[in-house]
C-alpha cells in the first residue's frame, strides 16, 4: 500500500502535535526563571546568584534564615558517683545510744528515730539537742558524719543512722517523647542522659527525626539524636531539676520541578548540603530535568539586606547550581540549604525536543514501511 507524500506530511504534523500535547512541563525551564528574575530584579527585589566554589564559601558567612544556624548543646563534665543532699530532699535519722540516763533514748530504749526532716531552704536540718546542722551540698555518709560529730558532744556514745530520700532537685523531668514519661530520681551525681532515656524506656519509634532538648536553669539546649547515640563526649551528665524532651525535628525544605519528589522534606541531621538535597530527592528526573539549571530560592528578612558585600545584596535571593560542572558540584557541595527554602530542578527545554525528534523518526519509520 502506498500513502503519498501529501499523507505522510499530513500524518507527520498531526502526530507533532500529538507530541507537543502529549509533553506537559511540571516546571520552568532556567531561561524562564533567570529572565523573568533579570527583568524585574529591581522591581521584586530579587537577585539571582550562581553557585561555585568560591561563592559558596560566601554565601556561608551570610545571615542564617528558619532557625538560628546551629545547635547548641553543653559539655560533657563527669561528676563524683555519689549524690549530694539538696535543699527540698528529707533524711530520716535513727540515733543508738547505750549509755544510762541517755538524753536521747527513753528508759529501755536503744534508739530514736528521727522521720522525714526536710532540708531547708537554708541547707540545714533540725536535729533536736544539736540545733541546725549544715547538710546541702554533702553527701549521706558527710551529712550522718557532721550530725554525728554535733551529737558527739551532748551524747558521747550516740551513733547516727541517716537515710537519703531524694526531693525534686535531685531529680529530672523526663517530659515527652519516651515511652515512660515523668520524673526520675538520680541515682547518683555520674548518672548520664543517655541512661535517662533509656530509664524512661527509650525515644518513642513514632517520633521521626528526633532531637532531644535540655531545659536547665532557663536556658534550653538541643541535638538530633542520632548525634547524640554518635558521639559519646555528647552524653552529657544531667542535674537535679533538668528537663528533657524528646521531640520531631520540625525543619523543612520545599522540594518542587523536575525532581523524583515534589514535597516537604524534613531535616535529618543538622545541617544539609545542596548535592545533599538533590540526593535526598532521590536525583533529578533523566527525561525532563535540566541538571546545569537546579535553583535554591530563599528569602532573607529586610534586615538582613547587605550593601557591603557580606551578606545579600536583595531580600529575595535565586541560587543556581549547575551539576554539569566540576565547579558547580564541588560547589553544592558546600552550600548549606536552610530551613525553608525552595528546591527546584528545572525542566531541560532539550530534552522534550528530544523526545519530539524520536516521535518524528517514528513516524517516518512507520510511513516508510508502508511504501
Amino acid at each position: 500500500m502506498m500513502i503519498s507524500v501529501a499523507r505522510k506530511a499530513g500524518l507527520l504534523m498531526a502526530l507533532c502535535a500529538l507530541a507537543a500535547c502529549a509533553l506537559p512541563r511540571g516546571a520552568p525551564i532556567l531561561t524562564e526563571v533567570a529572565k523573568g528574575s533579570a527583568s524585574q530584579a529591581e522591581a521584586e527585589n530579587i537577585s539571582v546568584v550562581p553557585v561555585t566554589r568560591d561563592s559558596a564559601q560566601r554565601i556561608k558567612s551570610w545571615p542564617q534564615t528558619g532557625w538560628r544556624g546551629h545547635y547548641s548543646w553543653l559539655a560533657r563534665q563527669k561528676g563524683p558517683a555519689s549524690n549530694v543532699l539538696r535543699v527540698g530532699d528529707t533524711i530520716n535519722l535513727t540515733i543508738w545510744d547505750n549509755a544510762e540516763n541517755s538524753l536521747i533514748t527513753g528508759l529501755d530504749q536503744r534508739s530514736t528515730t528521727v522521720e522525714s526532716v526536710e532540708i531547708s531552704p537554708n541547707g540545714t536540718v533540725f536535729v533536736p539537742y544539736v540545733d541546725q546542722v549544715q547538710v546541702a551540698g554533702l553527701t549521706a555518709t558527710e551529712a550522718r558524719q557532721a550530725i554525728q560529730d554535733k551529737m558527739a558532744q551532748i551524747a558521747p556514745s550516740a551513733q547516727v543512722q541517716l537515710a537519703h530520700v531524694e526531693g525534686v532537685a535531685n531529680s529530672v523531668d523526663l517530659v515527652s517523647g519516651v515511652a515512660k514519661p515523668g520524673p526520675q530520681a538520680l541515682p547518683n551525681r555520674n548518672f548520664s542522659i543517655l541512661s535517662l532515656i533509656s530509664l524512661g524506656g527509650g525515644i518513642s519509634p513514632n517520633i521521626e527525626n528526633p532531637v532531644v532538648r535540655l531545659i536547665r536553669n532557663g536556658r534550653t539546649y538541643e541535638i538530633p539524636a542520632p548525634a547524640l547515640f554518635a558521639d559519646p563526649a555528647k552524653n552529657i551528665i544531667v542535674r537535679g531539676g533538668d528537663q528533657v524532651l524528646i521531640e520531631e525535628d520540625r525543619r523543612f525544605f520545599v522540594a518542587l520541578g523536575a525532581t523524583a519528589k515534589e514535597e516537604l522534606v524534613y531535616f535529618h541531621k543538622e545541617q544539609i548540603t545542596g548535592l545533599e538535597a538533590v540526593s535526598i530527592l532521590g536525583g533529578v528526573n533523566d527525561t525532563r530535568a535540566n541538571p546545569a539549571g537546579l535553583l535554591v530560592m530563599r528569602e532573607y528578612a529586610k534586615s538582613q539586606v547587605r550593601t557591603d558585600g557580606k551578606g545579600p545584596e536583595k531580600q529575595y535571593v535565586v541560587f543556581t547550581m549547575d551539576m554539569t560542572s566540576a565547579d558547580g558540584i564541588f560547589g553544592a557541595r558546600n552550600f548549606v540549604i536552610h530551613p525553608g527554602d525552595t528546591v527546584m530542578a528545572t525542566e531541560s527545554a532539550i530534552k522534550p525536543a528530544q523526545s519530539v525528534m524520536a516521535l518524528v523518526g517514528a513516524v517516518f519509520g512507520l510511513s516508510n514501511a508502508f511504501d
